[in-house]
């Protein structure tokens, strides 16, 4: 059996192998630096960004966006959540109008962001949280949903009072749908800021990208990539490590890894 640091191993074999034999195919000239350039003409690229500072100026005005848009949009979820979650005149009223909006693309619901907030920062921030919040709702709905309702019994005869049934047995319980919510979301949020950051930035990953784009600097646009790529796995591992710290009384979780 492969302890912790095995498999963490094993998981990058895959990639660092994709990467060697894509190295190995520029060099040799059977893949064109104008459709895909070298992983090492891309590092050499991210270095000269990085020192010159713009790529970390656009990664943090990013970073930002994403985060004040995951902030807005998860609580928004959550709170929308937990309410329909536990009343069913709640979702009567709500849960409808949530699935119509959510039914709805990014790029069809842009054009009427830009008119109602411009292409600032808060179009940006917006269509993040636009983004993020349905993940959470649906997640946080689903796992109060689910809690055992023998558990939710066994509370009321213990004597728990409405709030801590609630922050004792219902929370927790629906606790492993919500972190389900939380990692769905973390990849919704960079999909969201993509497509806003298209449109009339003057900084950003995504800004990056579409000037880029307009010098045919493939060596960028592959670049942007990977850093979205890698963000996603950042992402991935922080929701992870939030899993096992908050789940650590959950067998399949912090206890049963």
């Amino acid at each position: 059996m492969l302890g912790k640091r095995g498999l963490l191993l094993l998981s990058w074999v895959a990639p660092a192998t994709l990467v060697i034999v894509w190295e190995i195919l520029a060099r040799a000239g059977w893949i064109s630096p104008q459709v895909l350039p070298a992983p090492s003409k891309v590092i050499s690229t991210a270095v000269k960004l990085t020192t010159n500072g713009g790529l970390p100026n656009d990664l943090g005005v990013s970073l930002l966006r994403a985060a004040a848009g995951f902030a807005i949009g998860g609580s928004v979820g959550f709170a929308l959540g937990t309410l329909v979650g536990f009343s069913r005149i709640a979702e009567a009223a709500i849960d409808r109008s949530v699935q119509m909006i959510r039914a709805i693309p990014f790029l069809a619901v842009l054009p009427l962001v830009i008119v109602w907030l411009g292409v600032g920062e808060a179009e940006k921030v917006f269509l993040v949280a636009l983004g993020v919040t349905f993940p959470i709702y649906i997640n946080t709905t689903l796992g109060i949903r689910q809690v055992d309702p023998k558990l939710i019994e066994l509370g009321r005869i213990q004597g728990l009072g409405s709030l801590e049934l609630i922050r004792r047995i219902v929370l927790p319980g629906a606790l492993p749908s919500i972190l389900t919510g939380v990692r769905y979301a973390l990849a919704t949020a960079w999909l969201a800021l993509v497509v806003a950051e298209t449109i009339g930035a003057q900084s950003g990953i995504g800004f990056l990208a579409m000037d880029a784009r307009e010098f045919l600097r493939t060596d960028v646009i592959v670049l942007t990539i990977v850093i979205y790529a890698l963000i996603g796995v950042a992402a991935d591992a922080i929701a992870r490590l939030l899993e096992r710290r908050l789940l650590a009384w959950h067998p399949n979780y912090g206890g049963g890894r």
